[in-house]
């Protein structure tokens, strides 16, 4: 079966992209390398002994995105991971997240509902449920008003999925909402690649280790968790890619009662930035240089995945520690000096 892959050369697509291939999917992957590289595609075919079909296409391009498809007739299923996902960006540039994140899902998902088979799982966010009235967060809880345009996409991308399977009953779609991704594949081939400097705690984290960056902001302590610093549900990439492998084969085998679901992908889990920045001292041996700043604008206090649903009803389950994500990212950053 031919699956196509959008944003397949970026963080949690190129995991995705060898999953696939591990359980036998021929792979055609869609990437505009405006937050990714070429380089990627060495990193999968190294690890996997497979290289996938890939093109440089823009999906806010309109007619390159039909033209695609009308040579592609015989693909099975999308995931679509292609968005810009930087908060901050978002809130100086809203426009062009509106552009990338809904003009480009909107061309795609034309395509798709022409398709023999149509099956798409959208990559979204626990960004959707803000600061949650309950911990830990289900699939039940409250939508709350998007605190950036970025997340405002997703809630927004979910809506037009939704909508689009209402008006076509063969369109098959499952909403996979991630919590916080971290960590490399264990081979160091592929990982995390911020360009400049990084929105997330974890490479942050490396680099400062590595002595790219000085030292690391812990943005406030005074919250009312345990050690006062924000507590995030951090999920290994690979767990996450599996993930995406099972919810694909289960829109593909029709096992589901609805044409559009939603799943949390997490660990249940809540850790701590200080937690996090301990387990790394433990996992890589390494001593990090941080200082505690000002809280940071837009940071919910405490958010970690009810992951029952996905448990039960996918049969899927986060497998992989903290420390070995975080295991995995340090030996990811440390390949990057030798690269």
């Amino acid at each position: 079966m031919k699956i196509l892959v959008t944003g397949g050369l970026g963080f949690i697509g190129s995991h995705t992209v060898v999953a696939l291939q591990n359980k036998g999917y021929e792979v055609i992957v869609i990437d505009n390398l405006s937050n990714s590289s070429l380089k990627v595609i060495e990193g999968i075919t190294n690890i996997t002994s497979i290289t996938p079909d890939f093109y440089k296409l823009d999906l806010r391009d309109k007619l390159d995105v039909n033209e695609f498809f009308k040579s592609h007739q015989d693909i099975s299923g999308v995931i679509h991971f292609a968005a810009s996902k930087a908060v901050g960006e978002s809130v100086k540039n809203p426009l062009l997240y509106y552009e990338n994140n809904l003009a480009a899902l909107t061309y795609l998902l034309q395509n798709i509902v022409k398709l023999p088979h149509q099956n798409i799982i959208f990559s979204s966010s626990c960004t959707v449920y803000g600061e949650a009235d309950q911990l830990p967060i289900s699939e039940d809880a409250s939508i709350k008003s998007a605190i950036s345009p970025y997340g405002n996409t997703k809630q927004i991308g979910e809506e037009i999925i939704l909508d689009t399977c209402k008006a076509f009953g063969k369109l098959k779609a499952i909403s996979l909402r991630y919590f916080n991704p971290i960590g490399a594949h264990p081979s160091a081939e592929i990982g995390e690649l911020p360009l400049g400097t990084p929105q997330n705690l974890v490479p942050y984290i490396t680099q400062t280790a590595i002595g790219m960056r000085d030292h690391l902001s812990v943005f406030g302590d005074d919250y009312p968790t345990n050690d006062g610093t924000c507590i995030r549900d951090y999920i290994h990439v690979m767990d996450l890619a599996e993930a995406h492998v099972v919810a694909l084969e289960r829109l593909m085998s029709s096992k589901t009662d609805t044409n559009f679901e939603i799943f949390n992908l997490g660990t249940g889990i809540g850790s701590s930035v200080l937690e996090v920045v301990n387990a790394f001292e433990n996992a890589s041996g390494e001593k990090l240089n941080y200082s505690i700043v000002d809280r940071r604008a837009g940071d919910v206090v405490a958010a970690y995945a009810d992951t029952e649903k996905a448990n039960k009803i996918m049969g899927w389950k986060a497998k992989r520690s903290l420390e070995q994500a975080l295991k995995d990212a340090w030996a990811w950053e440390k390949s990057l000096t030798e690269k």
